[in-house]
């Protein structure tokens, strides 16, 4: 049960407004961290800081990109076990009772109270500061190119993974495709388009609802985040991923041009 606490919840912070390059840089999964508000959901200390709970090093690899690339960064402050921001209200997965192999007690048999009461406390908040971000960029005169930043586990229902670099889209795959070529061309990375994940997982909930109905460039960019296992190596792939970003942005917009002339 919640308290006087609520209306405290680190639910959702905005780095660098005033950053004024082409990006916004997302992380939905950015803490691990477990309000007093809802407990531990009960779960260990050991399983609250596994990839369940979280993204491992995605923030540190939004904030670089988000330094580098001059852009904004709209990033989570509770973890994904509260509420997964990348999922919509109605989705048993937004308060998973089971993620891969572990229970999540805190989070089976849930009430409609319950589901939306931590609706309204987690996820319309981060929409909605999410959403005013991109209204400010439009307002002036900015389509800015959304890119969420995700990491997920080597090893997966006892399967490792090849991938180190999954490219995602929702509906439009333009920017995702131009991503893959400058990457592949750029990185030494193992790069693979909708892998581990794609719209059809409904892991581009974030995508489809604040850049698909503006028609904006978007890409999910998830990292193994074994990639990612300290600062040193976060440094190493965001140095990595934003000249690919902006290689990208430049590719579809030499595209562009060429279409329309």
């Amino acid at each position: 049960m919640a308290g006087a606490d609520d209306k405290t919840l680190p639910v959702v912070t905005t780095e660098n407004r005033e950053g004024s390059g082409p990006f916004l840089i997302v992380c939905e999964h950015a803490s691990n961290h477990f309000p007093p508000a809802f407990g531990t959901l009960g779960l260990d200390a050991e399983t609250r800081a596994a990839h369940i709970a979280w993204d491992p090093g995605a923030l540190g690899l939004a904030r670089r990109l988000a330094k580098a690339l001059d852009a904004p960064l709209v990033a989570a402050g509770i973890s994904r076990l509260i509420y997964d921001l990348n999922r919509p209200p109605h989705a048993d997965s937004a308060m998973a009772a089971k993620s891969e192999v572990f229970d999540v007690p805190g989070n089976a048999g849930l009430t409609r109270e319950a589901r939306q009461r931590r609706t309204e406390l987690v996820y319309l908040p981060f929409h909605a500061a999410l959403h005013a971000e991109i209204t400010r960029h439009l307002t002036m005169g900015r389509l800015p190119v959304i890119v969420t930043i995700h990491s997920f586990t080597p090893v997966y229902f006892g399967k490792k993974r090849e991938v180190e670099l999954g490219i995602i889209h929702d509906a439009d795959p333009t920017f995702a495709k131009a991503v893959l070529a400058e990457a592949q061309a750029l990185t030494g990375l193992v790069c693979r388009l909708n892998e581990p994940y794609s719209a059809a997982d409904g892991v581009t909930h974030t995508l489809r609802l604040q850049a698909t109905p503006y028609g904006l460039h978007h890409v999910m960019l998830e990292l193994r985040n074994d990639l990612l296992a300290d600062d040193l190596a976060i440094a190493s792939i965001a140095d990595g991923l934003a000249p690919v970003l902006t290689a990208a942005l430049a590719r579809i917009g030499a595209n562009d041009r060429k279409a329309s002339a």
